[in-house]
């Protein structure tokens, strides 16, 4: 299983979640047929999407919930033949203990400054391999180094940095090789991904992205590959998947706000391509869908590669953080 990173005497934070989720399912404060999906309790417990992914697992192999043909589990056993109820978990008495509370408090301090590291993290690497100064980190968030090595084993975990030959961490760079192997990963796994969501897409949701490109009111490329995300691929009913796809792009994302911030122009040819591609699967033609999907990732990867060759001609950021150093 997935954990979090561990600190001594703490049991890992999957845990945690999972006594918390089986305690309102075995109270009944959580009913039989209720959806749980990874982010909404992600959300509630102030946590991220992997140990709630992790204690779902759990839960499941203990019988008391169950996949089924929808994304994520039903409350309840598989042999039961539930009917899906799909609420908010705030509409029910969800009851978190104060033991656990109070674990999920300590164990979340990482959580809130993490995405800006993050973000960080990833976008310096456009301009090569830095080496992560852990001490430093510490002081610039204003936090202890307990929760800098949290932040730091969470980045390890999705692949935005990694231990060098001397222990130390290291983060990028971001080369045209490892640009080219992340696209034909998207190649392989994105299409899938959509074909597996096709009959859980919310059809009217689709329309209404179509009508703001159509309208000219959806001008960021970055948005739509975000709706595209959040609206089709990750509706696709395997929650390992949609998790690899959301860390692959994670890197390319960030390349791409990096240098939109240092200028660089609106691409409006993705727009157009966004276009027909909520189009096509706005109208239910999934092989069509599919097939564009698969040709606009090809073009996008082409212009990324261009896009990054540009960053040898700009000085490198003065807004690098000091816990980067270059190596």
């Amino acid at each position: 299983m997935t954990a979090q990173p561990n600190n001594a005497g703490q049991e890992p934070l999957y845990e945690t979640i999972s006594r918390v989720l089986r305690h309102n399912i075995v109270s009944g404060r959580l009913p039989d047929g209720l959806v749980l999906i990874e982010g909404p309790i992600a959300k509630l417990m102030q946590t991220s999407r992997a140990p709630v992914q992790a204690s779902l697992r759990m839960l499941n192999a203990e019988g008391l919930i169950h996949r089924f043909r929808g994304r994520g589990y039903l409350v309840g056993q598989a042999s039961r033949n539930l009917t899906p109820i799909r609420k908010p978990l705030d509409e029910f008495d969800f009851d978190i203990p104060p033991a656990s509370r109070s674990a999920l408090a300590v164990r979340g301090t990482w959580l809130r400054v993490y995405d800006k590291v993050e973000a960080e993290i990833a976008a310096c690497q456009i301009f090569g391999e830095f080496r992560v100064i852990e001490t430093e980190l510490a002081n610039h968030l204003g936090v202890s180094r307990t929760v800098a090595r949290d932040v730091l084993s969470r980045l390890n975990e999705r692949g935005l940095i990694r231990k060098g030959a001397t222990s130390h961490w290291l983060a990028g760079p971001l080369t045209a090789r490892t640009l080219r192997e992340k696209f034909e990963l998207r190649s392989i796994m994105e299409p899938a991904a959509l074909r597996m969501a096709t009959d859980f897409i919310d059809h009217s949701q689709i329309a209404r992205i179509s009508d703001q490109i159509e309208s000219g009111k959806a001008k960021d490329a970055a948005e739509l590959e975000d709706a595209l995300m959040r609206y089709c691929l990750g509706r696709a009913p395997n929650s390992a998947l949609v998790e690899i796809i959301n860390n692959n792009r994670l890197l390319l994302s960030a390349m791409d706000k990096a240098l939109s911030d240092l200028g660089l122009p609106v691409d409006t040819v993705a727009l157009d391509q966004y276009g027909t591609l909520f189009h096509l699967i706005g109208s239910r033609q999934i092989n069509a869908s599919t097939e564009y999907l698969r040709e606009h990732l090809r073009i996008l990867s082409y212009k990324s590669l261009a896009r990054l060759k540009i960053v040898a001609l700009i000085p490198e950021s003065e807004l690098i953080p000091k816990y980067l150093n270059k190596v």
